[in-house]
């Protein structure tokens, strides 16, 4: 009955949702009148594809226009985890504007995902595997952390605390990203698919995605595995939903802020990570979050984004 009463006062009243729940909803558009910077490493790539960010963005939004079916997927997976699906075409417009450019065909991403599937390799850092590495004692406060976003956030912090940047028993370790040091095999930086998810991140979102979707979970003992999941379109679309359902929740739960209706907000979030500390930060600060140069872009655009669908 309370559930019924409040329908009827959200509808009659025109409450939104986010006001309804103590929530500050963020307004739509964007902050910034200005885009913001882009950063210098992804002019550089663009200048070495010999292409610019607008022929990157005609191309992936050409391609999401021409594939109904992608489109479809999208809508689908969006659905599987409450979210509006612009926020994931943005995200995928996003990724393939600043950081790669789209193949042509939606094809292309399962042909490129087949090719690594059976492949042998595997994380770790030097001899050293990521299983080996988190079973030191160092990691032993992650060990009552059931869920994998929190066992994974736990051990990137230990990683960050106790080994980036320092010499632990003789070994000098980089100062890098935990990503970027134990769980890419092939170069620094490396994302994939259409999403272009990290592993690491893949890895944390494993049991929301198997939760929602019905993918077997991931294990970092299985690299082939964890790509495979990461470069299938199918499959990466419930990882690129996931990452934005887990910044929305966090907003809300850590700063009381609704940033569901705001695609340029989340993609910024799908762009730099880090949500719940992001959602801290903020809470401490007031106000409401800001994009980045890649979420104005998402914003700039959101109408003949929403088109797409």
């Amino acid at each position: 009955m309370k559930r019924l009463i409040l329908a009827v006062l959200l509808i009659v009243g025109g409450i939104s949702g986010a006001e309804a729940s103590g929530l500050r909803p963020v307004p739509d558009g964007n902050r910034n009148v200005e885009q913001p910077k882009v950063p210098g490493a992804s002019v550089r790539r663009t200048r070495a594809g010999s292409t610019t960010f607008d022929n990157k963005y005609d191309k992936i939004r050409d391609l999401l226009a021409k594939d109904r079916a992608l489109v479809g997927k999208i809508k689908a997976t969006a659905a599987d985890y409450r979210i509006d699906p612009i926020h994931m075409i943005g995200a995928i417009v996003g990724e393939h504007t600043y950081n790669v450019d789209a193949y042509d065909r939606l094809q292309s991403y399962y042909i490129k995902a087949a090719a690594y599937a059976g492949n042998r390799f595997r994380f770790g850092y030097e001899d050293e595997s990521v299983a080996e590495f988190v079973a030191r004692p160092q990691f032993d406060r992650c060990d009552d952390k059931k869920d994998s976003y929190r066992l994974w956030t736990c051990r990137e912090a230990v990683w960050d605390k106790e080994f980036r940047n320092r010499t632990v028993g003789g070994r000098a370790f980089p100062n890098n990203r935990f990503s970027a040091v134990f769980f890419q095999p092939f170069y620094a930086g490396q994302t994939f698919g259409l999403g272009q998810v990290n592993p690491l991140t893949a890895l944390m979102l494993s049991d929301m995605v198997a939760k929602a979707s019905g993918y077997s979970k991931l294990d970092e003992n299985n690299a082939a595995e964890v790509y495979e999941a990461i470069m299938d379109p199918d499959k990466s679309l419930a990882y690129m939903a996931a990452s934005i359902r887990k910044s929305i929740d966090d907003y809300a739960s850590i700063a009381g802020v609704d940033i569901s209706t705001n695609p340029g907000i989340t993609s910024t979030l799908y762009n730099t990570g880090g949500s719940d500390q992001r959602a801290a930060a903020l809470r401490a600060r007031g106000g409401f979050p800001e994009e980045n140069y890649y979420g104005w872009l998402v914003n700039d655009k959101l109408a003949e984004l929403k088109s797409l669908l």
